[in-house]
């Protein structure tokens, strides 16, 4: 692993840092993980996606056509670092705009792209993606829902689960079967879908802590334009691909992350406890911090091979073990701060994290299945 920042890069970090300091209010800190339950936080995310599209901070991996800065790997390191410490909102459209935005900058049309991009980084349109299923929940390959052609149309039938933001959404990028007989992942292509044709049923879901972020979707009978097609004919399969590698420095709030996790909790703990005075505690305490650390070294690694021409195979299976990593370090975090704190606070925010950290394992690729791409790419292990 070898890199460090130039001088010029200092430049970029203080005019970030500065206008931060500017425009991020206790209230959006406050509001910086939305609930489905509360619409005034969401808006007032909203807002903020538009003062940061406004200012050019909305998307700096983005090429300039497209409204972001063209940012370097390491201007984008730099961005997640200074955003994630000063404790930024995540855009309302995140996985829109690091998962779905490079598949239709590679692949729409001109016209999708003036028309959808902007509006997905000011967060005027609301997107979902529609991958898993009730039966393909990280085996993407196994996607059951059907896409038949008809005419100038796509009819589409079937199920999508875990859908976040599902029934806020505008747009839906949606991977569907279109030819059942070719090799499970062949025959899978990707629609833009207007949430709002008929035959869509939206149903929120409620998870264990309250929060109604993820939704589920049903198709029934959707007729699709047929030129909503994103990417080749069941050509899905590398339109996903494109979409999961594309924030190139993306890994390092893993650990930017955790790490004011820790901070916060050491204060909270110091603030409400005499906890610290406990070995036990101090113990625990020290572990995660050494594990985050770790984890850091692990991300650094994988940007590292993306700036040093490594192989692909290499930055993603690392990433993949660090995402491993550090739904753990979140676990074991949320178990200390509740047995320490219980139910303490205003709004019990630890109490609440002890129930969330549990999707931290499967959310965005499962233990099992990143534990596979470990074990295949980075250690070379056969898959049988």
């Amino acid at each position: 692993m070898d890199f460090s920042y130039p001088a010029e890069l200092e430049q970029f970090r203080v005019e970030l840092r500065d206008w931060l300091s500017a425009n991020l209010t206790e209230e959006l800190v406050a509001a910086r993980r939305p609930s489905g339950r509360d619409d005034a936080s969401f808006e007032m995310l909203r807002g903020w996606s538009r003062t940061m599209s406004d200012a050019g901070w909305a998307a700096v991996s983005w090429p300039r056509e497209y409204g972001g800065r063209g940012a370097t790997v390491l201007e984008q390191l730099v961005y997640t670092e200074e955003t994630t410490r000063a404790r930024a909102p995540m855009p309302l459209n995140v996985i829109g705009m690091n998962n779905i935005a490079p598949a239709i900058m590679q692949y729409g049309t001109e016209d999708q792209k003036k028309t959808l991009l902007r509006r997905m980084m000011r967060a005027d349109d609301i997107w979902c993606q529609g991958m898993s299923e009730p039966e393909a929940g990280s085996d993407l390959a196994s996607l059951r829902t059907r896409a038949v052609r008809d005419g100038d149309d796509f009819v589409v039938n079937g199920q999508k689960i875990w859908t976040s933001l599902g029934h806020r959404a505008h747009w839906c990028q949606l991977y569907v079967r279109t030819d059942p007989d070719a090799p499970k992942h062949k025959g899978i292509s990707c629609l833009i879908v207007d949430m709002k044709l008929p035959g869509i049923e939206v149903r929120p879901l409620v998870t264990l802590n309250g929060d109604t972020d993820f939704a589920e979707v049903f198709f029934h009978d959707v007729r699709v334009p047929a030129d909503a097609l994103l990417g080749p004919l069941n050509g899905g399969w590398q339109v996903a691909t494109t979409t999961l590698s594309h924030e190139r420095a993306g890994a390092a709030r893993l650990y930017a992350e955790m790490r004011v996790r820790l901070e916060e909790l050491v204060d909270d703990i110091a603030a409400q406890t005499d906890a610290l005075d406990d070995p036990v505690t101090l113990r625990r305490l020290g572990e995660i911090a050494v594990r985050i650390k770790y984890l850091e070294v692990l991300c650094q690694r994988s940007i590292s091979a993306t700036l040093h021409g490594g192989s692909e195979i290499t930055a993603f299976g690392s990433a993949s073990l660090a995402k491993t990593v550090w739904g753990e370090i979140g676990q074991d975090m949320a178990a200390l701060a509740f047995d320490v704190l219980g139910t303490r606070g205003d709004d019990a925010a630890w109490a609440n994290y002890r129930l969330t950290s549990r999707s931290l394992t499967i959310a965005g690729g499962t233990t099992q299945i990143n534990k596979n791409i470990t074990a295949q790419r980075v250690l070379g292990l056969p898959r049988k």
